[in-house]
């Protein structure tokens, strides 16, 4: 379980395919303070470190994995968004985040307005994910605000903050990111789907 509130930037270090896995050495602040077995979200996808360095450590992405989130376009040298699961206890300062990706979307546009700035996204309706206005959306594993949702569009607003210190400085339109939708709204809609 997550929060969406990326805690660092980590740098892929390096990529090595063994059959249809893809294990993922990633360079990070965060090493020395983790352990084998511990979940990372990386850009949003949950994946278990599998070994450790002082400086980095990896982890193993299944071929599953791979079909339904962007790591498989991951290229060394890349930034990616990086949160250790949260502690029982602790503030969910963003919302409930799985770290189970539910399908990949495409930025569309960046736009500055007064220091901030909005990104446009689209994803494949035929899936039936959804946003709302003003519901969660999570976008390679950052927990943000939906606004201006469409049938399979919608934007979010990124403080100064929040572009600074996640991978929205790199991203322009034709950017593929991971997305994970409300769990409870996914809740919901599978009820009511049931009930006809």
């Amino acid at each position: 379980m997550f929060t969406g509130i990326i805690e660092s930037l980590g740098k892929v270090q390096q990529l090595e395919k063994e059959g249809s896995n893809l294990h993922i050495t990633i360079t990070s602040s965060l090493a020395p303070e983790l352990k084998i077995d511990q979940s990372v979200a990386h850009n949003g996808v949950c994946l278990t470190v599998v070994s450790l360095t002082d400086t980095s450590y990896t982890v193993t992405a299944i071929e599953e994995t791979l079909e339904k989130t962007s790591l498989n376009d991951l290229v060394v040298g890349d930034v990616v968004n990086l949160e250790r699961a949260m502690k029982m206890g602790a503030r969910l300062d963003g919302h409930i985040v799985q770290g189970h990706v539910d399908q990949t979307g495409q930025c569309t546009a960046v736009e500055e307005k007064d220091g901030s700035w909005f990104f446009s996204f689209e994803y494949d309706s035929q899936l039936n994910n959804l946003t709302i206005e003003k519901g969660s959306i999570t976008i390679d594993g950052t927990s943000l605000t939906v606004v201006n949702s469409g049938l399979n569009t919608f934007q979010v607003a990124i403080i100064p903050y929040t572009y600074e210190h996640t991978r929205f400085h790199t991203y322009a339109s034709g950017t593929v990111v991971n997305l994970e939708f409300d769990v409870i709204g996914k809740y919901v809609a599978k009820m009511m789907e049931a009930r006809g």
